[in-house]
């Protein structure tokens, strides 16, 4: 007997699968393969994300090797220091966006106002010498973390009576190889260290003991800051030449970014979204 067609349809359409729309640019299309193999260049979270700034790149690229064509730029390829030579559609490409995209540096007082607005990014490093025993103590393993929160109590108490004690106490209770230097680590700036350690450094007086255990992922911490050097902000004139090009470099991204928006506008783009591009056009 011959299952009715009505019985099978159902069936069939869940089997059917939705590919994505092809990717062209004024009719020109990014054949598959190529977004494939261009994939590799883009760190993504999964592959259709790769997929998608791949085709994103490809589109760009080809928006502008068709703008190249219109206005018939001419370029000589040029060689950067390490030997690498460009290819004569990448010069043009750059030529093309050296023309077109053209904006200010920033000047002096730009970077005043930027250094003013963020003056906490250009301080030197804090920094640490300190000395720590370590009870290793799995972060799931809630027994032995008690266990290392007990010892480790214990053991600031005696070293609150017998300060001198430390370097024994490392070489006979810490899991870390600076056991083997009486728990010094030497000098730590900001960013060396996992933040709950670092955090109980910025909070104790150098010669001190913390008064209770530091837990991090890697177990109980009991720790003795030797010596503390503050960071001082950095003068004006020694980062004017690295604000300026930051700023140059985001002023001209954005600029880049509103070019292709403005050649997307007047194209035919199907399959990507270049409004949605990000990153440099010319690689």
């Amino acid at each position: 007997m011959n299952t009715p067609p009505s019985a099978t349809a159902p069936r069939l359409a869940r089997r059917r699968v939705t590919r994505p729309e092809p990717v062209s640019v004024n009719s020109v299309a990014i054949p598959s393969a190529a977004i494939a193999r261009e994939t590799q260049h883009h760190q993504a979270s999964d592959p259709d994300q790769a997929w998608l700034l791949a085709a994103r790149a490809l589109a760009i690229r080809e928006l502008l090797s068709q703008e190249v064509e219109r206005l018939s730029i001419v370029a000589e390829p040029l060689e950067d220091g390490e030997g690498r030579r460009e290819t004569p559609q990448e010069a043009r490409l750059r030529a093309l966006i050296e023309r077109e995209v053209v904006v200010p540096s920033a000047d002096e007082d730009a970077c005043r106002r930027y250094y003013d607005a963020n003056i906490r990014r250009f301080r030197s490093p804090d920094l640490f010498e300190a000395a720590h025993i370590l009870f290793v103590a799995a972060p799931d393993d809630v027994d032995a973390r008690d266990r290392a929160r007990e010892a480790a109590t214990a053991l600031i108490s005696d070293l609150v009576r017998n300060p001198a004690g430390f370097v024994a106490a490392a070489a006979l209770h810490s899991a870390c190889p600076s056991s083997k230097q009486g728990g010094n680590l030497g000098q730590v700036s900001t960013g060396q260290t996992v933040p709950e350690f670092e955090m109980a450094l910025r909070s104790m007086v150098p010669g001190a003991v913390h008064p209770e255990p530091v837990e991090t992922r890697y177990g109980l911490h009991v720790v003795r800051l030797d010596r503390r050097v503050d960071g001082e902000v950095l003068p004006f004139g020694l980062v004017q030449d690295r604000i300026a090009d930051y700023l140059d470099e985001a002023v001209h991204r954005r600029a880049q970014q509103q070019y292709v928006s403005i050649l997307a506008g007047r194209a035919q783009v199907t399959g990507v979204d270049l409004a949605a591009a990000r990153g440099p056009l010319v690689q």
